[in-house]
């Protein structure tokens, strides 16, 4: 069965280190922020200019001023600061971000992503994307492996204007965990009770399939 929005942010917060600094992108990424262990310190980063960014607020912690680069509202951690956007992709830009989680619509066996816009569709624009696969020295992408009819988003080629080229090096969908090798996806984890056909089926691109793939746990 596909992962669901939460499940897929679960995922993603089993990827963070102690001590990490991550900026996560807007949509499923940022709920990564709500599966942190309460063992571990991670600072995310806002390219608004936010670092220390906490769980999402509950109703009665709601602060309109506080927001993350999507307009959500946030809360911050014990020792959050708060900066101009200009210091923010000063750290970005300066390889200062351990990590970024970033959505996609298409991201290809060479490591290249696209996910700022689709020709002829009204899109909120570049945002931070470009700054970060630049910058970032570890990007994880959260995505659908497959369009809503069915279409691979895992391609040998991407066919969107592209974000980054060579970039990408791991991607999680709603139904596997892969790495990009050598110019092929490998395939590392599915999710419970998917099928590694399925993954295979749906898989575009040059698809490497190891002679165990685990299912995912959380």
């Amino acid at each position: 069965m596909a992962l669901t929005r939460d499940q897929l942010a679960q995922r993603v917060a089993q990827e963070f280190e102690d001590g990490h600094y991550v900026n996560l992108g807007i949509g499923i990424p940022t709920l990564a922020a709500n599966f942190i262990p309460d063992d571990m310190e991670v600072m995310l980063q806002s390219e608004n200019g936010l670092l220390g960014m906490g769980p999402f607020p509950l109703d009665d912690e709601v602060d309109a001023d506080l927001i993350n680069a999507g307009k959500q509202t946030v809360t911050m951690v014990e020792g959050a600061s708060l900066f101009s956007s200009a210091e923010s992709f000063a750290m970005i830009r300066g390889g200062h971000v351990d990590l970024t989680v970033l959505g996609a619509f298409e991201v290809d066996c060479q490591g290249n992503i696209a996910s700022y816009m689709i020709p002829g569709k009204l899109v909120k624009g570049m945002g931070g994307a470009m700054d970060l696969v630049a910058g970032a020295e570890n990007i994880i992408v959260t995505m659908t492996h497959a369009s809503k009819s069915g279409a691979s988003k895992l391609l040998s080629e991407c066919t969107l204007p592209l974000t980054g080229k060579g970039c990408i090096k791991r991607v999680l969908t709603d139904l596997a965990l892969l790495d990009i090798e050598g110019g092929k996806f490998v395939l590392r984890e599915r999710a419970p009770g998917v099928s590694i056909e399925e993954i295979a089926n749906l898989t575009s691109g040059a698809l490497v399939i190891p002679d165990n793939v685990p299912e995912m746990t959380f």
